[in-house]
């Protein structure tokens, strides 16, 4: 009888146990997913967000812009993929950080193996599990169209930032899905429209990219007509649509990268010239401090732009072989404008370094330096203010090497003024390990390739310089 009552109790014990666990583990599962549906997607309800219309170009995960979420009507299965690729997305997949991806080609070939993000990888297995059952509710109308154009680009974004040519073409065919669902017209359009020539470009489909960022410019100014000139103009005014000033902005200047890169260099300081006169057209506050931080995000991502295509007009003036202080002069307004923007996302001040070789900017800020907590904390600025901290890093970069370039290849080689810029143009895309500004290795959003760049040409005039003092 001992025995026996001793077994009972153990399988007692052992069965409240089991049902404890699963009890637990089920709700800690299930309420991840009910966080993530309540506050990880919640739309940001800021009404300087709403002005400024970040919300329109945040994130939708089917649940609609006024309530956020997901989408009820698409079932348990559907909603639970949905918010597990948010958080493989944004909350990573564990220790591994990659992971090899095999896509069958288009005419169903094996692509072959890819190493991939993992978070992009698990997000769109997820998403893509997600759309299969949209697809089913869609096509026997229990399902609004426009929760499934949600998903369609949600998917199309992961697909386009894992790159490989297997899912550029993917993201590309989800993009025409979402834009034959679509009015044609609005900011919502342009931006896909610019989607479309920027994925066009990268397949390599030139012509079609072009037709594509034509109709976006057309879209951003009110013209909806079908059938876009083959010759795009800039824009004589600038739209008072803040997400339709941004989309004009971001397409000019895929604009000017295709025509800088195609040969057309004429065509290409034309549109950048006229691009910039139009951006200088833009309202800006006249103290970011005193201005909204949606605005403020606004005008720092106007600002950032505006370098990129100083720098895209000082490298094809040098191609058209002007003075070279022309590029240097536009290179120089690019750095400062960039510095201006990281600083600024960083929360530190653009303050003025006396001792250094450029006493009118400040030094690179440390590595740790991330996001103000106003950007970090927000719904719908968080994505796009750490995208253009990263960028505008990046474009600081790139425009003191070139700097540094023209320094050390100009007549009289300016071999110390040349080390500074490299030295700069490192402590920008670089970690610091010791000061601010200090090099360490390259940071994030810098690619290996570009980093060896930097620092070769950074040793070569260190050493360029040493035996110039040794020989005085």
């Amino acid at each position: 009888m001992f025995g026996l009552n001793f077994f009972k109790r153990f399988f007692q014990y052992t069965f409240v146990g089991f049902v404890a666990l699963g009890i637990t583990g089920w709700t800690a599962f299930e309420g991840a997913h009910m966080w993530v549906e309540h506050v990880g997607m919640a739309p940001d309800r800021d009404e300087q967000v709403h002005r400024w219309e970040w919300d329109r170009d945040a994130e939708k995960w089917s649940g609609g812009d006024a309530v956020g979420g997901t989408n009820q009507s698409l079932g348990y299965k559907a909603r639970h993929a949905i918010r597990s690729a948010w958080m493989a997305q944004n909350w990573g997949t564990g220790s591994s950080s990659s992971v090899v991806s095999s896509k069958s080609g288009r005419n169903g070939q094996d692509s072959g193996l890819n190493l991939v993000d993992a978070r992009l990888e698990y997000a769109q297995s997820f998403l893509r599990a997600a759309l299969r059952i949209a697809e089913e509710r869609v096509a026997s109308g229990s399902l609004r169209p426009q929760t499934l154009g949600d998903l369609l680009a949600r998917h199309a974004s992961i697909m386009e930032r894992i790159g490989t040519r297997e899912a550029l073409f993917e993201s590309r065919s989800e993009f025409e899905r979402v834009w034959a669902g679509l009015p044609g017209k609005g900011p919502d359009s342009a931006r896909v429209a610019l989607k479309l020539g920027d994925l066009n470009y990268r397949l390599g489909d030139t012509e079609d990219a072009v037709s594509w960022w034509t109709r976006s410019l057309q879209l951003t100014q009110g013209d909806s007509t079908e059938s876009p000139s083959s010759l795009p103009a800039v824009a004589s005014t600038i739209p008072s649509s803040p997400s339709a000033q941004r989309t004009l902005i971001s397409t000019l200047v895929s604009l000017s990268a295709f025509y800088s890169t195609s040969g057309q260099l004429k065509q290409a300081k034309s549109l950048q010239e006229a691009s910039l006169d139009l951006m200088r057209s833009v309202p800006s506050p006249p103290n970011l401090a005193s201005a909204s931080p949606p605005q403020a995000l606004h005008s720092l991502y106007v600002l950032h732009r505006s370098s990129l295509l100083s720098i895209h007009l000082a490298e094809v003036m040098y191609a058209l072989h002007l003075p070279k202080d022309s590029s240097v002069q536009y290179l120089t307004q690019a750095a400062e404008s960039s510095e201006r923007v990281a600083l600024a996302l960083a929360g530190l001040p653009f303050t003025r370094q006396p001792n250094t070789a450029t006493p009118s900017l400040p030094q690179p800020p440390a590595s740790g330096a991330g996001l103000v907590p106003v950007y970090a904390k927000s719904t719908a600025m968080s994505k796009p203010a750490k995208s253009l901290l990263r960028d505008a890093r990046r474009s600081a970069a790139e425009a003191w090497n070139l700097i540094g370039i023209l320094k050390e290849g100009s007549k009289k080689p300016d071999m110390e003024g040349a080390l500074d810029c490299y030295e700069r143009a490192l402590g920008w895309a670089g970690v610091a390990k010791e000061r601010a500004g200090g090099v360490g290795e390259a940071g994030e959003g810098t690619l290996e390739a570009e980093w060896k760049v930097l620092w070769a040409n950074y040793t070569r005039a260190r050493e360029a310089v040493r035996k110039q003092t040794e020989g005085r």
